[in-house]
């Protein structure tokens, strides 16, 4: 082959490279005198007249995507063409190596190097995704490290264009498994965060040493993509937290490009990354008490249960069980320590004014269906909340993507004009339990389809202890820590409908005792403040297997909710 002249023009030299679809040589285009790489589809040689067909719809799709990306990390593609009745593409030549070499060959790569190298994919990446083109095949053998330090992503050979119809067949997986985001592995359409995944097992692939998910076979290894937890990185350095953050296995939960480039330019410095503590789940360092007795000012089980109350704040509570022990006096936690714990002395906690708040605190999906307390705030003067983490505002957020006024609904749900003040679609089935509040401050409403297993939660509240819902639920995650395996997913500042909001999602384990709902459930809240000073909180908990169709009915909530207006 080597000599060859393809296509009338371009002379095969060496081949620099191969895979299980192709071979890459070098070559010198004869009419503008100067060397290429061309890329062969040596598939297209064992596989019948149809699967050529699709191959060379994949090539030219190659060739389509790589065009509409004008980007210095993006491999430049000059001419796709047909040689001997196949595809071939003629692209930009690197000089130098793949990060799968480099791995290869080094064992690893330095944190710090690993960091620029993702940085530049990453800046990659939001070129593609502006482009409206997935690249579907992020791994270590397809970013180049060029001799002159340049990185660049190549192979777009599986990218999806936005607006086109799938080239591939019905239940085919394309993509290498080791780096294929747990929703594609289930058979959901990709995104931008899926590549982002990709890009985390990448990194950790480089600064490892070897894939965090491969097993002895495709199969195992999907597994592990979908069940398992990467291991702890040990050679990561400050680049470990951005790993964590990228390889959340829901997308929704995943840094968007934004805050991921400004954690990389961080790690690359060398510097662990301050956003990065937002992904990573907390621990509360203050006081608790473990015996398990009810908190003074808490009611015992009402309505004959067994079940030992919880307690909770005023204010917008969490879908799911608060546990007793923490002081309603304690401080707010206001950023992280160096041992990652929030710290309880960092500024003074706001004192709650008096007011007794009668709260049903677990239904039935939560803790128990007759379970409820009443709690008394105690009245210590008054001040505004102190300083919280910074974080930076997500306008890419899952629970802010589709919330703009408007948008579609399921034709079989029905718009509920609720007597607090507000309304909203929901199926028509679901069921309306109102459990008051203290002279109307505070009022909270729950709609279930099943008696709990399933619970949109929502709280008015005209006088808010705070001002801020991203400190609010900040305050009401200390609380949470002592649920079974509570681990936040996401928990960010976020702009809803133009206002200051917050995003909190998280999971923990229901346990029998508690509930006639147990095992692995999930939730998330959307709070904010409305332009005449009410605290809206928006929940949704439901069992984490069916998840997905859970946020999307918050999606629908969140997009179909409507205050009340003069």
């Amino acid at each position: 082959m080597q000599g060859r002249l393809v296509a009338g023009r371009y002379r095969l030299g060496d081949a620099i490279g191969s895979g299980g679809m192709g071979r890459v040589w070098r070559a010198h285009d004869e009419v503008l005198h100067r060397v290429v790489a061309i890329k062969e589809l040596t598939a297209a040689l064992y596989v019948s007249e149809s699967d050529q067909a699709i191959l060379l719809a994949r090539t030219r799709g190659e060739a389509r995507a790589a065009a509409r990306i004008n980007h210095s990390a993006v491999v430049t593609v000059h001419d796709v063409l047909e040689h001997d009745g196949r595809p071939w593409i003629v692209m930009e030549l690197v000089e130098g190596r793949s990060l799968a070499d480099a791995v290869k060959e080094q064992e690893r790569v330095e944190p710090r190097e690993a960091a620029r190298i993702g940085l530049w994919v990453l800046r990659a990446l939001r070129a593609a995704h502006t482009a409206g083109v997935l690249h579907r095949d992020v791994k270590p053998g397809n970013v180049l490290l060029a001799d002159d330090g340049r990185v660049l992503l190549t192979d777009f050979g599986i990218a999806q264009i936005e607006g086109d119809s799938t080239i591939t067949r019905t239940g085919e997986v394309v993509g290498s498994v080791d780096y294929l985001a747990p929703e594609r592995v289930r058979g959901h359409d990709p995104g931008p965060a899926s590549d982002l995944w990709a890009l985390g097992a990448t990194l950790y692939t480089a600064v490892e040493g070897r894939s965090p998910f491969r097993r002895t076979s495709p199969l195992t290894t999907m597994q592990a993509v979908v069940e398992e937890e990467a291991g702890e990185p040990r050679y990561a350095g400050p680049l470990a937290p951005v790993i964590d953050a990228l390889l959340r296995k829901d997308p929704a939960t995943r840094p968007d490009v934004t805050e991921a480039e400004q954690m990389l330019a961080e790690a690359a410095e060398g510097r662990r990354p301050k956003s990065a503590q937002a992904y990573v789940p907390t621990q509360y360092s203050g006081p608790s008490r473990q015996d398990g007795t009810v908190h003074p000012g808490a009611a015992g089980p009402v309505g004959g249960t067994t079940a030992t109350p919880h307690r909770t704040t005023t204010g917008p509570t969490a879908v799911g069980p608060v546990p007793m022990g923490h002081p309603a006096t304690g401080p707010v936690p206001t950023g992280p320590t160096a041992a990652g714990h929030w710290s309880a002395s960092a500024a003074p906690r706001r004192r709650r004014r008096l007011r007794t708040v009668a709260l049903v605190v677990a239904v039935a999906a939560l803790i128990g269906a007759a379970t409820a307390v009443v709690l008394q705030q105690r009245d210590d003067g008054g001040s505004s909340a102190g300083p919280v983490p910074a974080h930076s505002p997500s306008a890419s957020s899952s629970a802010t993507d589709d919330t703009g006024p408007g948008g579609a609904v399921p034709a079989d749900w029905v718009r509920r004009d609720d007597p607090l003040g507000f309304s909203l679609h929901l199926p028509e089935e679901w069921k309306r339990t109102d459990f008051g509040g203290d002279s109307g401050e505070l009022r909270q409403i729950d709609y279930t389809p099943d008696g709990g297993e399933h619970v949109l939660r929502i709280s008015v509240d005209t006088a808010p202890d705070y001002n801020d819902p991203y400190a609010h639920q900040l305050d009401l995650e200390v609380q949470l820590q002592r649920l079974v395996d509570y681990r936040r997913l996401v928990l960010e500042r976020a702009d809803y409908r133009d206002r200051d909001s917050a995003r909190w999602e998280y999971t923990w384990t229901a346990l029998a005792k508690d509930t006639a709902f147990p095992g692995p459930r999930r939730a998330v809240s959307q709070t904010y403040m409305s332009r005449d000073g009410v605290e809206y909180a928006l929940n949704m908990s439901g069992p984490a297997d069916d998840w997905e169709t859970t946020r999307q009915q918050f999606r629908t909530v969140l997009r179909s909710w409507q205050e009340e207006t003069a």
